[in-house]
């Protein structure tokens, strides 16, 4: 059976483009493309979709709004960002959703995360491990369990992302090129039971606190 998929986003560009890449694959339907909130809404309740891809700052409503019709119709509500650097907020404005991606997020990545959510499991978390799956709980409740897997230069990138640089910046940090730092990304997500970065700076961020101090000397050094 095929997953249905609402789309929503202010930009036609953006739209196409999400449009084109989910026709490729057999095991998604797009029943609806959506310009506003209130188109968004209106889907959700004509099509009873079981993923709206949503973006979040869509004018005419509010994503409370989305989110309490989405919760009521059974959808899974995953979010799309612009950027990572105000992952808190984003994170709180996302609270009931399945998930936050951004919007320059790897086509792999995307579809992914995708199939992920239609198998019942979240994305994010919200300030606790609520959002991630459930196979990855037993890791620390705080996340430093999963970074122990990482190898230090993952951890170093990882560290500059929660910096909320971008690839390109952390390649230059690193004198790596930026295609690499997203091979590296790919591994850590991976590793780490995530597919975003917003997710990995808030997993990031819960598990500094158990870190040592020289641990998190050595993460930042190039």
């Amino acid at each position: 059976m095929s997953v249905r998929v609402i789309l929503a986003d202010r930009h036609p560009v953006i739209l196409q483009g999400l449009h084109s890449l989910l026709a490729a694959e057999k095991d998604f339907k797009i029943v609806c493309s959506c310009r506003t909130a209130l188109e968004c809404i209106e889907a959700i309740r004509s099509f009873r979709p079981h993923i709206a891809l949503v973006d979040m700052f869509l004018p005419d409503a509010t994503n409370r709004e989305i989110l309490a019709v989405a919760n009521r119709f059974r959808a899974r509500v995953i979010f799309l960002a612009e950027v990572a650097e105000d992952c808190e907020q984003i994170l709180a404005i996302a609270r009931g959703a399945y998930g936050v991606l951004l919007k320059d997020a790897v086509p792999a990545v995307l579809l992914q995360s995708l199939r992920q959510v239609a198998s019942g499991q979240k994305l994010l978390s919200s300030g606790s491990d609520e959002g991630f799956p459930e196979k990855k709980r037993s890791s620390g409740r705080n996340g430093s369990g999963l970074m122990s897997h990482l190898t230090l230069r993952e951890h170093q990138i990882v560290h500059f992302v929660s910096e909320g640089l971008s690839n390109k910046a952390i390649g230059r940090r690193l004198k790596i090129s930026d295609g690499t730092i997203k091979v590296h990304l790919h591994h850590i997500y991976q590793k780490l039971g995530t597919s975003n970065r917003a997710t990995l700076v808030a997993l990031a961020l819960s598990s500094a606190d158990g870190e040592k101090p020289q641990r998190r000397r050595a993460i930042g050094k190039v």
